[in-house]
């Protein structure tokens, strides 16, 4: 296999916009190429066929096990995190994945929709150390990662000793990033990427495992400072959290009433999660959704020779590297949630819209069209699948 087909019309602005998830939603096997061997040539009764790598995969008496204990240990972490948060499953699983991946993640929704009470949550349901950065305008990169202050020794004489910061903690909370000055958000740079602090040229590593859960409010832009690329690249997925629904903001106000503490109780420590992290590093990935993964990060670059022909028209800066470490690592995890012991192709493109949502620069076009980032992911998933786009891609009006 090499590179996957595409559908040969663009899509056009005035098309009317229906069933916009259909393009995850389809499992659809990536048509090969003219040259391929015909047993590789795909077939209408193959609708299923990103399942077919299980069936290659014999899982030993261990592996079997392990899975078994990851499943068990994901249901006992979810049932906890459900006793705090009403609906979002879809926020709260996404949550999850990303940090057992060892991922950080940008919660990115409107005030008041629980974003630091789930990341509360998460802290007690993982007996993890917690820690809150309420990042304004004000706050010094010192405050996050802390600074040498004079002290005196037990003979009266004065030193330099190093006063912690809260970065130094497993689960970080960082609340309302966007608030603070871009030389205090490349405070946690750093610790994002490597784990470690430097400090007056002395690197100190942090506690594994560690996390950053980032919060920011889309609806103010006064006194806020946008991500810089670097930053924004450094999250494993960006998580749009939604309004509830009536029924579900009923069961909210119910719950807080009686208390507006956490009740969730530890589910997982933080040795147990290591342990969950390198069982899914273990899991197998057939060489077909590999190369599919590969080709859907590389193919957003307009300029790329395997370029879709959304990525050609809609997207002016594609993805990085670090989309397609983001984008395996995580569906590993994710195939173990499900119950499976391998890769599929649900997985990749379930998770494209999170990984890649924040990696991709619209161009022009998209911008004018009024295309959402997710839109754009979306209809490159549909051409990658030669899945139409008449019902993906729109002008909005």
């Amino acid at each position: 296999m090499g590179l996957f087909n595409k559908a040969n019309k663009e899509a056009k602005p005035e098309e009317v916009k229906a069933n916009v998830a259909n393009a995850t939603d389809t499992k659809v096997e990536p048509k090969a190429e003219p040259k391929a061997e015909p047993k590789a040539e795909p077939k209408k009764e193959q609708a299923a066929a990103p399942k077919a790598p299980a069936q290659e995969i014999k899982i030993d008496e261990k592996a079997e096990k392990e899975l078994k204990l990851f499943a068990e240990k994901c249901d006992k972490i979810f049932t906890e995190v459900k006793k705090d948060i009403i609906g979002q499953e879809e926020v709260v699983q996404s949550t999850i994945i990303a940090i057992i991946a060892g991922g950080n993640v940008l919660l990115e929704g409107a005030p008041g929709l629980g974003k630091t009470r789930l990341v509360r949550s998460l802290g007690k349901v993982f007996d993890l150390p917690f820690s809150r950065i309420q990042f304004t305008p004000d706050l010094m990169p010192a405050d996050v990662t802390g600074t040498n202050i004079i002290t005196k020794d037990e003979n009266g004489n004065s030193k330099f000793e190093f006063q912690k910061g809260p970065v130094f903690s497993n689960i970080v909370l960082a609340d309302e990033i966007n608030r603070a000055t871009p030389k205090t958000q490349a405070a946690l740079l750093e610790a994002m990427q490597e784990h470690k602090v430097t400090v007056m040229g002395v690197s100190r590593k942090l506690d594994e495992p560690f996390f950053v859960l980032a919060t920011q409010n889309p609806i103010e832009q006064d006194g806020t400072y946008p991500l810089p690329e670097a930053q924004m690249d450094r999250f494993m997925f960006k998580i749009l959290v939604p309004n509830p629904s009536a029924a579900e903001l009923g069961q909210i106000v119910t719950m807080t009433q009686k208390t507006m503490d956490e009740t969730a109780s530890a589910a997982c420590n933080g040795e147990e999660l290591l342990r969950m992290r390198e069982v899914a590093k273990s899991i197998p990935i057939a060489s077909e959704v590999l190369e599919y993964a590969m080709v859907m990060v590389a193919s957003t670059h307009y300029n790329s020779e395997i370029a879709t022909d959304t990525a050609k028209k809609y997207i002016r800066d594609g993805a990085s590297p670090r989309a397609a470490q983001a984008l395996i690592t995580a569906a590993k995890v994710r195939a173990l949630v499900k119950g499976r012991y391998n890769v599929s192709y649900d997985d990749i493109n379930t998770l494209a819209i999170p990984v890649l949502r924040h990696r991709i620069k619209l161009g022009f076009e998209a911008v004018t069209s009024k295309l959402t980032a997710d839109d754009v992911v979306k209809a490159h998933i549909a051409d990658l699948n030669n899945v139409s786009k008449s019902s993906i891609i729109n002008k909005k009006k």
